[in-house]
């Protein structure tokens, strides 16, 4: 028979016995139910295939090792240790390293960050500045000593001599180097003296230039108060600083050229400008000059009294109609005054006078009907000359 043992007894078998044997594992399956505890920094979640699940830990400080955020319904492959919680009775795998399942991890990490910053507007294209068309300085940031470097000064320098360039070195790989470039950024917007910088470095790996990849990186030049032409690896090379500068170039060579004019061109440009404008003067002065010698051969030069002379004419005749249309009217004016004053007099009442008529008035007021008289009523009679004073000592009314 069986001697039995303790729960606890068995469980520290198993943990002993699994701990030991499986000391590292690797495990392929589908993540789900995540959880990100952001108060304790932890990560859990469950490992599953069609047939079973295994929970999983990812503990706060081993998140370093992440190159991308793992989510519900991605497929990985997880390395880790077995460990055994005899508490419980439960066992589960201590995340050392997470990969996707087919794809790699930089590339993940690169679609998240780079969905994750478009949403944030970082590459709107209302937002990117046009490249100033003369810039005096250049600022550069790149890995000092370097070949990318040696170019962009070779090509700026044989475009336009004069430019001024200002040299901002950073790490371009490593460790570290996302900082550095960003903060490399940051300078050059604080000295104020670039009108434009490049960032950028040569060709290599994703790896190699996974710190342009950085939002480190993204966030400064979308900060940058100076347009940013962003230049890193190869043509067929995108990363997320190419999407936030306000330009992108291939290489690093084909920045500064994009970014100064070519020195030789632009004098031939300028020779063929003056050139067009030296051609037109000349046909504008031959013809103010033709035009001149036609106006200095005109009659209004040569014989300006033939071109009075019809005005005076004309004047003359307007004065003579003038005068004749005047006395006209004062000749109209004179008799219609002379008949109003005729008329005049014939309304007068006292020109009735001088035929032997006479007006009479009692107080003040002309009589017309012998209803306006009573006996004894004093009356005034108006004759031509002077006036008579008569008392009624009768009335007769009309036969």
């Amino acid at each position: 028979m069986l001697k039995p043992i303790s729960v606890s007894a068995l469980t520290g078998v198993l943990k002993e016995f699994l701990e030991s044997a499986f000391p590292s594992v690797c495990v392929e399956g589908e993540i789900t139910n995540f959880r990100d505890h952001s108060a304790s920094g932890h990560i859990y979640f469950s490992l599953k295939d069609d047939k079973s699940q295994i929970r999983c830990t990812l503990w706060k400080w081993s998140r370093r090792i992440l190159r991308f955020m793992p989510e519900n319904g991605m497929k990985v492959v997880i390395t880790g240790q077995i460990r055994v919680y005899e508490r419980g009775g439960d066992y589960q795998l201590n995340v050392q390293s997470v990969e996707p399942s087919g794809i790699g991890a930089l590339q993940v990490a690169f679609e998240q960050l780079k969905e994750r910053l478009a949403m944030e507007g970082l590459f709107d294209e209302e937002r990117k500045r046009p490249l100033p068309p003369f810039p005096d300085t250049i600022g550069i940031v790149t890995a000092e000593g370097g070949a990318a470097l040696r170019d962009m000064i070779s090509v700026l320098k044989r475009r336009m001599p004069s430019v001024r360039i200002l040299v901002s070195p950073a790490k371009v790989q490593g460790e570290g180097a996302a900082l550095e470039i960003a903060e490399a950024i940051e300078m050059l917007n604080e000295q104020g003296e670039a009108d434009l910088i490049i960032v950028g470095r040569g060709g290599g790996s994703i790896e190699d230039f996974w710190a342009f990849n950085e939002e480190t990186v993204a966030y400064a030049i979308f900060r940058s108060a100076i347009p940013v032409i962003s230049a890193v690896g190869h043509e067929v090379d995108y990363t997320i600083a190419d999407f936030t500068a306000d330009l992108r170039a291939p290489t690093p060579s084909a920045a500064a050229e994009l970014a100064v004019r070519n020195r030789d061109d632009l004098i031939l440009q300028i020779k063929s400008q003056i050139d067009t404008v030296a051609s037109a003067l000349y046909q504008l002065v031959a013809l103010k000059k033709e035009r001149l010698e036609r106006l200095m051969k005109s009659a209004s030069l040569t014989r300006p009294w033939e071109m009075v002379e019809p005005h005076y004419q004309r004047l003359d005749h307007v004065m003579r109609l003038f005068r004749a249309h005047l006395l006209a009217c004062l000749e109209n004016g004179r008799t219609r005054f002379s008949n109003g004053a005729v008329r005049l007099q014939a309304l007068n009442p006292l020109a009735v006078l001088s035929r032997g008529y006479s007006v009479t008035l009692k107080a003040g007021k002309v009589v017309t009907h012998i209803g306006q008289c009573a006996e004894g009523d004093e009356l005034q009679t108006r004759l031509q000359v002077g006036s008579l004073v008569s008392v009624v000592t009768k009335i007769i009314p009309e036969s």
